[in-house]
């Protein structure tokens, strides 16, 4: 099984931006003598508990204290940006680092609304709807496609960008990207770690019925990601998610985004019923456990989805629970 990683960039209470990023290259640098083949960060903004709202920058950071595993993003947010701008930041990557950097791009804003529309500099719900056409373009940047007969494309060119490809992915947590990406002949990475439930299986379904062959992939390749904790009993691992779940809670229940509370914090917040209920049902659609238990749940979807690659997302209070998460399941 081909396994991979997810981060974060986590910040938690009493922790500096600095210290987080920190934190994010040096699980890279175990995860690449671990084994595991990409290394991912993801773009979000306005959140407190997320550092990683510039992946080009930490990816270069990361690929420059790394040598063998690839990086890459898991995603851009493609509609936040111009394509031209996005094909010469990864296409630097790409010129400086070889074939080591990973381009996953998603429509989703990474953010709320308010945030979003600054960053868009006001561009509406069109700029989502748009995205399709921004990836034919990011093709087109890239020299993957001919240029696109649309009056820019024989004029304008990505310089680095033009013949410096990353390899690129479209990420989902639905049917659409599952469709836009078998469509288009292209790698499809599923969300499981905050769409769980029925939604996963259909989207790998959708994927392949829609799969067209192109100058990319020949055939379907996917992959699904599913955050993941081992501890040595199963309450145990229950007990050191209560922070990140807490979070999950709070942003479900409409609350101001905050950095990852301390397991302290977590222990002594009053539990409901519902929100228990939740944690619970949670959990049980991810791999949190034992080993065993953790693997065997990682096996199982990896059955059920058929994905060719596993991304785990590490979760845990702390670094030291992360990494000894990556090392076990290595």
């Amino acid at each position: 099984m081909t396994l991979s990683v997810l981060d974060l960039a986590s910040v938690y209470e009493g922790m500096s931006h600095g210290e987080a990023l920190r934190q994010t290259i040096a699980t890279a640098q175990e995860a690449e003598r671990l084994g595991y083949r990409r290394f991912w960060v993801a773009e979000h903004h306005g959140m407190p508990a997320i550092a990683s709202s510039a992946p080009p920058v930490l990816i270069g950071a990361i690929a420059a204290a790394t040598s063998t595993i690839r990086v890459g993003s898991g995603g851009v947010m493609l509609p936040n940006h111009s394509s031209l701008v996005v094909a010469e930041q990864f296409g630097t990557l790409s010129a400086l680092h070889g074939d080591r950097i990973d381009l996953g791009l998603g429509r989703a804003p990474g953010t709320d609304q308010l945030t979003s529309s600054v960053l868009r500099r006001g561009a509406g719900p069109e700029s989502v709807d748009d995205f399709p056409n921004q990836v034919i373009e990011l093709l087109a940047w890239f020299g993957t496609i001919p240029p696109l007969d649309n009056g820019i494309g024989s004029h304008v060119v990505a310089i680095p960008g033009l013949g410096d490809s990353p390899e690129l992915w479209l990420l989902g947590s639905s049917d659409f990207s599952a469709r836009l990406a078998g469509m288009m002949g292209l790698p499809f990475a599923f969300a499981h770690h905050f769409a769980g439930g029925a939604n996963t299986r259909i989207a790998f379904d959708v994927y392949r019925d829609a799969f067209t062959p192109s100058v990319v992939l020949r055939e379907p390749h996917s992959m699904v990601a599913v955050a993941a904790l081992v501890a040595d009993t199963a309450a145990e691992a229950e007990r050191l998610m209560l922070p990140g779940n807490l979070g999950f809670v709070r942003m479900r229940q409409g609350a101001r985004p905050s950095r990852i509370p301390t397991l302290a914090e977590a222990e002594a917040h009053p539990w409901t019923i519902n929100e228990r209920e939740w944690v619970t049902e949670r959990n049980a659609q991810q791999a949190i456990g034992t080993v065993d238990h953790v693997t065997q749940r990682i096996d199982d979807l990896r059955a059920v989805t058929k994905a060719d690659e596993v991304i785990v997302v590490p979760q845990g209070p702390e670094l030291d629970v992360k990494l000894r998460t990556l090392r076990e399941l290595a």
